[in-house]
């Protein structure tokens, strides 16, 4: 596995860190069948009450992501890569399957590992609720506006400048973004 390690808001990872976060991802590499050739990027954020460590680990065909806040900077590392292995326990046989059909490939991830609280693939998600709405043209600021109004944090509308499906969500810093959906 190799790593890309970052840090923002003018941190700069030592030395130490650098090695502590290469041992606790690089373990996340037993899952993938050919790791020398996943790249895990890591961005490290200091604010003024927490820590945060984001972990990017993008594939061929997915992307695998999660972040996490703590105290420390170490706390902040272990408790992503828990995250990012329980994904992986989760989803690698769901995953393969997709990608066997998609690509032909036989298998991305590892399903030889022991993950006995995972392996009821069926009990994951739990889809309580199918909803039809009718897509209505408005700018993004009407977006935003009626998001609000409804106490949602995305919405989906048509939109009025380029007249395709698009979304706004709410960020977890306050601000808004918007999705715009592109024709392949």
């Amino acid at each position: 596995m190799k790593f890309n390690i970052r840090g923002k808001h003018k941190f700069v990872p030592t030395d130490a860190l650098k090695d502590y976060i290469i041992e606790k991802v690089g373990k996340l590499g037993q899952y993938f069948y050919n790791s020398e050739n996943i790249i895990a990027n890591v961005l490290c954020k200091v604010y003024d009450e927490y820590h945060e460590v984001e972990v990017t680990i993008p594939t061929k065909n997915i992307i695998l992501r999660a972040e996490s806040k703590d105290q420390t900077m170490y706390g902040a590392v272990d408790r992503v890569v828990d995250k990012l292995e329980t994904q992986l326990l989760r989803h690698r046989k769901r995953i393969n399957t997709l990608i066997k059909k998609r690509e032909g490939i036989s298998n991305y991830f590892r399903t030889d590992i022991d993950a006995e609280s995972y392996e009821n693939e069926n009990s994951i998600y739990h889809l309580v609720k199918n909803k039809e709405i009718k897509l209505e043209r408005m700018t993004p600021d009407e977006a935003i506006t009626q998001m609000e109004m409804l106490g949602h944090d995305f919405f989906i509308f048509l939109n009025e400048e380029n007249h395709k499906v698009s979304v706004v969500y709410l960020r977890n810093d306050g601000n808004y973004a918007i999705i715009k959906v592109e024709d392949k």
